[in-house]
């Protein structure tokens, strides 16, 4: 059972969902998750919020790396969602990525833009292909075809999120029908 995680690390919904998702994970053991972060808020977006556009390299960055993705994913909310760091630069990226990425490896790619690409494509996967309104949301691939033709989806409500019980229908209807 595969679905995509559409998400941003500024967003405490999608931090709440990013946990309830883990803990929900251990009863379905086939689930395959296709991690999509995105900027709920992309620039030139005017606002008092970090941009996440350099959070989202340094995802694909960790996973080109190998890093521990449960430590990547807990240190990224707490960093942006919580404490509210700079994320927009580098440095500031890389310390709180300290022990879970390597320094220089993460500065060097991300000043290469190797990964600059993703966000542009995981923003319009999300808001323009999958009609994603507000995050978290989650969704079955397109060209995977579960449900009748119709396939599970769970967007967010702004200012609430996504409980725990709609995210176990998604999965439970996800397994049911693939």
């Amino acid at each position: 059972m595969k679905f995509q995680f559409f998400y941003d690390y500024e967003c405490p919904y999608c931090k709440k969902g990013y946990e309830t998702l883990i803990d929900l994970l251990p009863d379905y053991p086939e689930a395959e998750i296709d991690w999509r972060p995105v900027e709920a808020h992309p620039r030139p977006e005017e606002g008092n919020r970090p941009y996440t556009d350099l959070c989202i390299q340094a995802f694909y960055i960790a996973e080109e790396l190998e890093a521990d993705m449960p430590a990547f994913h807990k240190a990224m909310f707490q960093a942006v969602s919580i404490e509210r760091q700079n994320v927009e630069k580098g440095d500031v990226l890389a310390d709180v990525l300290k022990g879970i990425v390597d320094k220089a490896k993460l500065l060097e790619i991300l000043k290469s833009g190797k990964y600059a690409s993703r966000v542009d494509e995981n923003n319009t996967l999300a808001y323009e292909k999958n009609d994603v309104w507000f995050v978290p949301a989650f969704r079955v691939p397109e060209g995977v075809s579960i449900h009748g033709g119709k396939n599970p989806r769970l967007d967010a409500k702004g200012g609430v999120g996504v409980s725990r019980k709609e995210l176990k229908d998604f999965l439970d209807a996800t397994i049911a029908y693939r």
